[in-house]
């Protein structure tokens, strides 16, 4: 008798810990301290040397960027060509100009080697 009980609540106890996993809260990049702090520029060069290497550096990290913005989209911008910056929400073009400077915060999400482009989603414009 005492076997089954523990059984079953080590069974109750290991579908707690699955649910947990699988249901947990979802990062709130915006709120998150950046691991990483610097410009397109250096980024880039450092994805050119080493892409294996540079991707595991950052993949799935919190990072502040600086650049010039390239490219505006809906609800995306490219900063300096090599950055790839995706938003939940859509940008607000009168706030920010294509070929000024901004510093965006988000998640690497991996390096597209195609298009020589990091890219980042869960993005905010810092200022």
């Amino acid at each position: 008798m005492k076997k089954k009980l523990l059984i079953i609540l080590a069974l109750v106890f290991i579908v707690y810990l699955g649910y947990n996993y699988i249901y947990q809260d979802h990062r709130n990049i915006e709120t998150e301290q950046a691991a990483y702090i610097l410009s397109s520029e250096v980024i880039n060069k450092e994805f050119l040397q080493n892409a294996a290497e540079s991707q595991a550096k950052y993949l799935n990290k919190t990072i502040e960027i600086s650049g010039t913005i390239t490219e505006i989209n809906a609800i995306d911008l490219t900063l300096d060509d090599h950055v790839f910056c995706l938003f939940a929400d859509s940008i607000a073009k009168n706030a920010i100009r294509l070929n000024s400077k901004i510093t965006v915060k988000g998640r690497c999400i991996g390096y597209d080697d195609l298009l020589e482009q990091i890219k980042l989603d869960q993005c905010s414009i810092i200022n």
